[in-house]
């Protein structure tokens, strides 16, 4: 992996070890952003007589990247928007099986619905919780995060697969927010059937992006009632009813869905397999030095893979020790969160123990 502190200037003056909150901005994405803005200055109207076949560019550019086809993916401002919109197109009998303390904004936004729901708890033996929880309650709706944002538990993807291959009828939808872009992931050969992401944290791509994509039996299953002119508008979406188009149904921001195109350049000129392997790296060290300085709780050290986000045991004289050695971090569920994404090193990952341990 290359040095990147010129990509992300920020890792230059600080030891950035929050993705899980905020991802950063690149000298890449700030060459696409200015250029944008000065062709609205000059051209003014005339650059958004061009957003359809822009904004198809982008949904095009998002699907051939996890693999879904264009027509299948839709853009959106961030995951909570997006989500929803898909919740007022479930029917309002199906029952939900959410994950016991995932996030606010899925368990939240189900609940406040006043839907049938059933919970899995999120332990060391999540995977198995799910799959006896599907089994007594039967629920029609799986919702979850494939990472949490607390504790970093990733779920195991080839037990979806299996999930979903024994379970045909379970509609299964993850939140990507806290995992797309720390590894190549294959949408259409997945076991989930709606993928919901905001852009912003592991892809970089700034604020006011995200995306959702769907497998095409999808839409005999849920019917968001939303609409708008954009609706219709450019390639993909012509039909009054087309799937995407629902989530779709105001005006797009050409510099913020064109920030997630600038993202996904970057991370292929990166490259992919570079980006998995550094993280898979620097996941694999903290894991070993967190579990040997006793720092992480028992769930997450019974666990046979996990992401690359940690929450170490500490309080706020430790958060304020870190912050004033100039380590970005966040407090979470009594305990520090550290992130490491492919522009972190293992300098970084020993400074945070030099200073945790002294």
């Amino acid at each position: 992996m290359k040095n990147l502190k010129k990509e992300f200037p920020v890792t230059s003056q600080y030891t950035h070890l929050n993705t899980a909150a905020s991802g950063l901005l690149s000298e890449t994405l700030l060459d696409f952003r200015q250029s944008h803005d000065l062709d609205y200055l000059i051209l003014g109207s005339l650059l958004k007589n061009k957003q359809d076949a822009f904004m198809t560019k982008v949904r095009e550019g998002v699907g051939g990247f996890f693999n879904c086809e264009p027509g299948r993916v839709a853009l959106v401002p961030n995951f909570s928007f997006g989500f929803n919109i898909l919740l007022e197109g479930i029917p309002s009998t199906s029952k939900i099986l959410l994950l016991d303390q995932d996030y606010p904004s899925i368990n939240w936004a189900v609940t406040s619905r006043e839907l049938p729901v059933c919970y899995a708890k999120i332990d060391e033996n999540l995977e198995q919780n799910i799959l006896e929880t599907v089994k007594r309650e039967k629920p029609q709706v799986f919702i979850f995060s494939l990472v949490q944002y607390i504790s970093g538990i990733k779920i195991d993807f080839d037990f979806l697969k299996n999930l979903k291959a024994e379970n045909p009828d379970l509609l299964i939808i993850a939140d990507g927010t806290q995992y797309c872009g720390v590894e190549a992931f294959d949408f259409e050969n997945s076991g989930i059937d709606i993928l919901g992401a905001s852009a912003y944290k592991w892809m970089n791509a700034g604020y006011g992006n995200g995306f959702f994509l769907f497998k095409e039996a999808v839409q005999e299953r849920i019917f968001p009632k939303t609409v708008g002119f954009n609706s219709v508008r450019g390639k993909h979406k012509e039909a009054m009813n087309t799937l995407i188009g629902k989530f779709e149904p105001g005006h797009q921001d050409t510099l913020a869905f064109g920030s997630l195109t600038a993202a996904i350049q970057l991370i292929k000129n990166i490259g992919i397999t570079e980006i998995e392997q550094q993280v898979a790296t620097l996941k694999k060290q903290a894991f070993e030095a967190f579990a040997a300085e006793g720092l992480l709780e028992n769930a997450v050290l019974k666990r046979k893979k996990h992401s690359s986000i940690f929450n170490i045991k500490g309080g706020d004289k430790m958060f304020n020790k870190l912050r004033e050695n100039d380590i970005i971090c966040s407090q979470r569920g009594g305990g520090i969160r550290v992130s490491f994404h492919y522009f972190n090193t293992e300098a970084d990952l020993n400074k945070l123990l030099k200073v945790i341990t002294h």
